[in-house]
């Protein structure tokens, strides 16, 4: 039998998959797409967007097609003070993207996703670039081998993820219990991810991965 509460969380669910479709390359929707591409009936997404556009989380444009509210604002602004890294975590990336000449990322698993908290892009010309907020399947990567529930808890190594051509050398950060917390990462061309130069990238993302644990990453000590 289905309760009241088995509907309530249906409909969170439901709301938090139809927040998901709006994107940077998808910033607007009209009703009748979102429709389509949720699988909702149409009732049911103008009943979440009105609960959303309430809470100002969505909006609705004169023209009639809905975007992210202004109350996604404060959560951007929370989320970004929350993940701000302490000054020697950055400056630990910035070494290792200058050490290995490829970018350097930190990335945690957020339930089925990675999700990259930190980046500094390595020197050189060609050169994988992402952003902070990128999300990845669980699956992709070097830093997704670190973060699998079976990882072996040493460094990994992955070729043509997390797209063709691209390769990637990770390694596990610790808390203080020694738990693993993030992977850190380096990424850039297959071509230069061969070779003795992948174990010297091995050893330089393990070094680095030690002293961020060493450092430690998270809310500042003087944030509640």
């Amino acid at each position: 039998m289905k309760t009241d509460d088995d509907g309530a969380v249906r409909s969170v669910l439901r709301t938090f998959d139809l927040l998901a479709f709006f994107t940077e390359h998808h910033r607007t929707w009209a009703v009748k797409d979102l429709t389509a591409a949720s699988g909702l009936a149409k009732t049911t997404v103008l009943r979440l967007v009105a609960t959303c556009e309430q809470r100002g989380l969505l909006w609705t444009r004169p023209d009639g097609r809905v975007t992210v509210g202004p109350g996604l604002l404060r959560w951007a602004q929370l989320a970004n003070t929350a993940w701000q890294l302490p000054e020697p975590v950055r400056q630990v990336l910035r070494e290792l993207a200058l050490e290995c000449g490829e970018t350097a990322g930190l990335y945690v698993r957020s339930t089925a996703v990675l999700v990259c908290v930190a980046q500094q892009e390595g020197p050189q010309a060609i050169r994988h670039v992402g952003r902070v907020g990128d999300e990845l399947p669980l699956t992709c990567g070097a830093a997704g081998l670190v973060l699998a529930p079976a990882a072996a808890g040493g460094a990994e190594t992955s070729h043509g993820e997390p797209e063709a051509g691209a390769s990637s050398v990770a390694a596990p950060v610790h808390d203080g219990e020694g738990r693993v917390l993030a992977a850190l990462a380096i990424t850039g061309p297959t071509t230069r991810f061969t070779g003795t130069r992948a174990d010297g990238f091995g050893a330089a993302v393990t070094g680095a991965a030690r002293r961020i644990s060493r450092i430690g990453f998270g809310t500042r000590p003087d944030q509640p």
